[in-house]
This record gives structure tokens, C-alpha cells and sequence, in this order.
């Protein structure tokens, strides 16, 4: 038999899926293990290997590929636990990374929060200024070197920020795009001065133009890219070890892999790899349900993540915003709060009640895991509202005790706040809903969509719990929690069931109408990048489908729309194709009528993007179905829950999924027990159990 296995290491849990070819799936759940994440991945492979009753040894020999996703990153960038990085730039530019191109205050933030210009406040900058040393060094927009590299600054500065304690070096230079030689030159100095320390050139990390956003990745590659290289490397060798047959990939936010020997140098490409996990995961299981508009939405232990398919397809975006610093890095469009099970509730200075983005992660965790944590969470707060039972999570494994929640909350929010534990539980769970809420509200309204053409997908720990609060005043037509055998491991089943896809791109700026033969030169150099991509990637690939794009934008404007570009070698009339679909794409976005041509087009950036099939198609089985709708009989206790301020705590039934069968009905309030995760179905939202095992909610209106 041969394998596939998907991987998701969150803050809290690591999920696994083994998926053979003859479609069966096996699921495991077990803690993370930071700062060593690696032996949680370890600990989910031996529970996959026992699930299907084979050695783990003989697990690893028949597995074709492990897809990895890990929300080690972007957690890292979210709540500021990175490596110290210096950063060398062009003379001059210094400050550059600390103006934030006069776009910091607003950066990711909703459009409530852009008019309240009174709350505005820019982030904590990336790396503290005496960390940013200069260089003389000039090279032009066209590439051409005005003035050479001084290389004895460089040397003066590398000195500096090794006496300084840094891990990683970031080098963005301006136009470096177009030339990339003084940044190349550079890291040959560092590396004689430093063979070993983690450096990251503009130039590979982000080719476009627009010196911000370039830096800001770069450093942000820098920040994550040394604790990544440390944590893959010895999960490389462990699995080698026990007899791995296949390569490792490293899921990356555009939903595509990355081998783990390189993926630390792309490092800032990982930032969203566990959501393109769910993304995928909800693109197979919307396939199977005949849905085209659908929200995927992830609560793991740290963070909660929205993605979009829009007509059977991922939203794509050019780029993504954590901690309102940009990151220029193709990607499935991602929406992303600090917001999960372990997010720490306080009370601000102010006397407001927070909540994230902070984390108690995996280790001390929650007050009530008994691991020494102290400062009440979401988790501990679903635990005194009765949605979680004391007998725990894991199926138990992983016990909670009250006493421990209690006492959190009545410390860090209830004293301060004047009110019991029970009352600042459901405030807690209130704000996450509203949280959650406003990003899906964001994700959705903010691309152009209406809400009411889209079915949200629920998964992760956390977001069965949370889901059909945070959807209740979104408008959507129903909300499927996706159970059966993958339960609250569907990220790592989206991984499993993935295809590659592996992206490359440039700017060259431009104005239109440009030279056929340029454009085409152009996407046959990403073609040929994207290429020896793939073959790195040592799978043997089913199909290969490439994609070109062209973001384009109307002059003087800022922003620019990606625009789909036909393959093979372009001539006048494809140029010309190219503006008209731009056109029209810039019309669905903005309206019809927006639009102002006489202002003329511009070509900014070039992208290849390469969809590669895997020889696994992984889809979810069938259950047993039954006549009769009343699921009385999997009715096994009833206790006290708290679902809503306003009604407080009500005898509500508790059912056990495993006793649930296709065509049963749920009426809520109830609470569905599953061994990985928990389904809160409110008063006034039917719960169904569908033929594949999922939870599917709707409201009434």
C-alpha cells in the first residue's frame, strides 16, 4: 500500500491524515510540542501508523510524500516571537521601514477602523532603528550602477550588528529588482565574515517594486527563517532515519510546496501554508457537496484564518498583511486574527476587556490544562460556559479542570471588571464571535461579495464551537462543520489532498501598449523558474497546468488588479486582449463605470503560476445513513450551558457524534461531543448530519 500524509502542526495541536490510493483515511490529534515540533510530528506519524495498524517504520517506507503545514510562522510573526535581525539598505533610505510608505496606520485594518482616524496608530516597528545600518551604493531604475558598493561599509555594518547579537541579516536595496548584483555582493561579505548566519536578499525574497513592502518581507523572511531552518532540519533527519520514502514539502501560502531543504530560505512564502491546507481541504469537500462560493474558516489554539472560493476556485492575492506590515508573497487570500482556543483574555489599561492576540500556545496552554498557566483564555472560557466538558479534550487525554478556569477568570477579568466568572466567560465569548464576525465580514464584503451566495466551512479545535455565532449576523445560507474521519483535522487532510502549486514573478514596469516580444521574455524566464521548481520538488506529478498574470493598474493610481494572460509567445493583438480583460476585471471590482482608460495602463508585475496534480485524488467516504431524523438516541447526558447573555444557563443536551448517522436533526441549543472537537448548535439553528459525516447548520429566519 502506498501513502500520502498531510501534517498540520498548530500552536496547540498537530493534526495528521494518512490517506492511501483505494480512498481510505485515517486522522490523529495530539499536543504540539514547542519549542520542539518536531516530536509532536513524530507523536501524530506513530498515531496515524497505529490507526492503521502497521509500524510507523513501514508507515514512512510506503509513503510517497509528507505535505507539511505549519502555523509556526505566521504565529511567530504574530505575536512577535521572532529571531533579532539587522538590516543593511541603501544610504539615505534607513527610515524608510519606519515611515511605512504613510500606509502604516491603515494597513489591514477595516474600513471602520480607516475612518476612525482618531484610533489610528502605526505598529510596533519590525527591528529597532540601531539594528538598520546603510550603505553607499546607487543603481538605477533602469538597473545601471550610478555609484558602486562601498564595500568597507558594509563590512563596518556587519560588524555592528554581529556585535549587536543578531541571527539573521536582511539586505533590501533600492531598484534591486532590476539589478541585483550589490545585494549578491553583499551577502558574499557576510558570509565571509559570518559562514553561518541566515541572510536574505530583496531580491530573492520579494522582485517587485515599491521599497516598503519589499523590505518589510525581507526582514520578515529574516525574522522567521532561522527558527524555521532549526525545526526542519532535525525533522529531516529523525524521518530519514526511520526510513521516509518520499520528500518532505513545506505547504506555502499560495497552497503550493516547497521542498524543506530550501524552504527556510523562502521562509516568509510559509506564512500561511496551515490555511491553504483548509483552503484545499474545503476546495475537495466543496467538489463533493456541489458548492462554488464557499468561506473556509479555521480556529486553531493561537489563530483564527478565513479564506476564500469564489466559483470553484481559491482567492488568490499578490500579497498579505500581518501586524499591518505588508508581505509580498503570492498567496490563497488570507484573513488572519490572533484569535484561537489559547488566545489570553485581560483588561487593558483603559478597563476594556481583550481578547488576543497574545496566546497561551501549547505549553503552559490554558489555565484549566493544569500545565501552570495562569491567565484565562477563550478555551477557559468555554469550559465555565459549559461547552466544553471537564472530561476533556483529545477523547479525554487531555482532562480540564474548572477550578483552574474559575479562578483565571475571576482574577484577570472578573475582579477588574466587577463581574463573576461565569459573566466574564460570556463576555469572552462574545467578543471572539464578534471578532471572528468582523474578519469574515472583511474577508467577504471587502472583496465585493455578498455574503448570502456563500456557505462557511467550520473547522480546527476551536471554530465548531464558535461558528454558527460568528455567522449568525454574516447573512451566510448555511454553515458545514466538516466531521466523519477527519473531524478537526481537515487542514491536515486539505494537505494530504492537495495539489503543488509553485508560483514565481518580476516587475518590470511599463506602459501600455507594451512590446510583445518584451512581455513574452518575460513570462518565459518565470516559466523556466517555475519549471526546475517543480522538478526540486522530486514527485512525480499526474498533469501540469501554468497560469500567466500580469498585475495591471490605470497610471497613477496604486493599487493594481491580476489579470489572467494567454500561454505561448504574445503578439499585438494579445497585448491589446490583455488591457480589455483588465478592464472588465477592474469593472466587477469597482463598478461598472469606474474605470478611466484615457488615463492609460500600466504593467507592473509578471507572475507564472504552475498547478502540478499528485498522483493521490483523496475524497471523503460515505456514512450509514438512517429513516428516521430523530437523534434522541445519541443523546448522552444533558448539562448546564450558556450559549447567550441574554438567556444564561440552560439545561442543554449533549449528543456523541459517534452515535450520529446520515439524515439525523439537531435542534438547538445542543452541543454535538466529537473526540477532537465540540459543535455548538445555538437556539434557533437546525443541525443535519449529511452522507459524508459533516455537521451542516442552518438558521431560522
Amino acid at each position: 500500500m502506498r501513502y500520502a500524509l498531510g501534517i498540520d502542526v498548530g500552536g496547540t495541536f498537530t493534526d495528521g491524515v494518512a490517506a492511501d490510493l483505494e480512498g481510505h483515511i485515517v486522522s490523529a490529534k495530539t499536543p504540539t510540542t514547542p519549542p520542539d515540533f518536531e516530536v509532536g510530528v513524530m507523536n501524530v506519524i506513530n498515531e496515524l501508523a497505529a490507526g492503521i495498524g502497521i509500524p510507523v517504520e513501514e508507515l514512512l517506507a510506503s509513503t510517497d510524500y509528507i505535505a507539511h503545514g505549519t502555523t509556526a510562522s505566521i504565529n511567530a510573526l504574530v505575536q512577535r516571537k521572532v529571531a533579532p535581525v539587522g538590516l543593511i539598505t541603501t544610504k539615505g533610505h534607513r527610515d524608510s521601514i519606519f515611515i511605512m510608505n504613510a500606509e502604516g496606520r491603515i494597513l489591514g485594518k477595516a474600513q471602520h477602523e480607516i475612518q476612525d482616524t482618531l484610533r489610528q496608530r502605526k505598529p510596533e516597528p519590525l527591528i529597532p532603528k540601531r539594528s538598520v545600518h546603510e550603505v553607499t551604493e546607487r543603481i538605477d531604475y533602469a538597473g545601471e550602477v550610478l555609484v558602486p558598493l562601498n564595500e568597507a561599509e558594509v563590512r563596518e555594518a556587519v560588524t555592528a550588528l554581529l556585535a549587536d547579537g543578531v541571527e539573521a541579516i536582511a539586505v533590501s536595496l533600492l531598484w534591486s529588482f532590476r539589478n541585483a548584483s550589490h545585494e549578491q555582493r553583499i551577502r558574499e561579505i557576510i558570509r565571509e565574515m559570518s559562514p553561518d548566519i541566515y541572510v536574505t536578499l530583496s531580491s530573492e525574497a520579494s522582485p517587485r517594486i515599491r521599497e516598503f513592502s519589499r523590505t518589510s518581507t525581507t526582514v520578515m523572511n529574516a525574522q522567521i527563517g532561522p527558527r524555521l531552518r532549526a525545526y526542519l532540519e532535525p525533522l529531516q533527519t529523525t524521518l530519514t532515519e526511520k526510513g521516509l520514502r518520499g520528500p518532505l514539502l513545506i505547504m506555502q501560502s499560495s497552497g503550493g510546496t516547497i521542498s524543506a531543504q530550501d524552504a527556510p530560505n523562502h521562509a516568509v512564502t510559509t506564512v500561511g501554508s496551515v490555511l491553504s491546507g483548509g483552503v484545499i481541504g474545503g476546495l475537495r469537500l466543496a467538489e463533493q457537496l456541489g458548492h462554488r462560493n464557499v468561506v473556509t474558516t479555521d480556529v486553531g489554539g493561537t489563530t483564527f484564518l478565513a479564506g476564500l472560493i469564489v466559483d470553484g476556485e481559491p482567492a488568490m492575492a499578490s500579497s498579505m498583511i500581518v501586524n499591518q506590515y505588508p508581505i509580498n508573497t503570492p498567496t490563497l487570500r488570507v484573513h488572519t486574527i490572533g484569535s484561537g482556543g489559547g488566545a489570553l483574555a485581560h483588561v487593558d489599561e483603559g478597563g476594556n476587556l481583550r481578547v488576543g492576540p497574545q496566546s497561551a500556545e501549547a505549553v503552559p496552554g490554558p489555565a484549566c490544562y493544569g500545565q501552570g498557566g495562569e491567565r484565562p483564555t477563550i478555551t477557559d472560557a468555554n469550559l465555565v460556559l459549559g461547552i466544553l466538558s471537564e472530561r476533556g479534550l483529545i477523547g479525554g487525554r487531555k482532562r480540564l479542570r474548572r477550578d483552574l478556569a474559575v479562578r483565571a477568570l475571576e482574577k484577570h477579568v472578573g475582579d477588574p471588571l466587577g463581574l463573576t466568572a461565569e459573566q466574564a466567560a460570556a463576555a469572552i465569548y462574545e467578543i471572539q464571535n464578534a471578532q471572528a464576525g468582523d474578519l469574515l465580514r472583511q474577508a467577504v464584503v471587502g472583496a465585493g461579495h455578498d455574503p448570502r451566495d456563500f456557505v462557511v466551512y467550520a473547522f480546527g479545535g476551536g471554530g465548531p464551537a464558535h461558528c454558527a455565532g460568528y455567522c449568525r449576523d454574516l447573512g451566510v445560507s448555511e454553515v458545514v462543520v466538516p466531521l466523519g474521519p477527519i473531524a478537526s483535522a481537515f487542514s491536515a487532510y486539505g494537505l494530504a489532498a492537495s495539489d503543488v502549486m509553485l508560483t514565481a514573478e518580476l516587475s518590470d514596469p511599463s506602459a501600455f501598449p507594451i512590446a510583445p516580444a518584451r512581455a513574452t521574455a518575460n513570462f518565459a524566464e518565470l516559466e523556466a523558474k517555475v519549471e526546475a521548481n517543480l522538478k526540486a520538488q522530486e514527485v512525480d506529478f499526474v498533469n501540469v497546468r501554468v497560469q500567466r498574470e500580469l498585475d495591471l493598474r490605470y497610471s497613477m493610481q496604486v493599487h493594481e488588479v491580476a489579470t489572467q494572460v494567454a500561454g505561448g509567445e504574445l503578439d499585438e493583438s494579445a497585448v491589446s486582449t490583455i488591457v480589455d480583460t483588465f478592464e472588465e476585471n477592474y469593472a466587477k471590482i469597482n463598478g461598472a463605470g469606474s474605470g478611466f482608460s484615457q488615463a492609460g495602463v500600466q504593467a507592473i508585475t509578471y507572475r507564472v503560476r504552475a498547478m502540478a496534480e499528485l498522483p493521490f485524488e483523496v475524497s471523503l467516504p460515505k456514512i450509514e445513513a438512517v429513516p428516521s431524523k430523530s437523534a434522541d438516541g445519541a443523546i448522552i447526558e444533558h448539562r448546564q450551558v450558556c450559549l447567550d447573555l441574554t438567556t444564561g444557563y440552560q439545561d442543554t443536551p449533549i449528543y456523541d457524534y459517534a452515535r450520529l448517522r446520515a439524515g439525523h436533526e439537531i435542534e438547538g441549543p445542543a452541543i454535538v461531543e466529537v473526540p477532537t472537537t465540540t459543535v455548538v448548535v445555538p437556539e434557533g439553528v437546525t443541525g443535519l448530519i449529511d452522507d459524508l459525516g459533516n455537521l451542516v447548520m442552518t438558521y431560522s429566519r
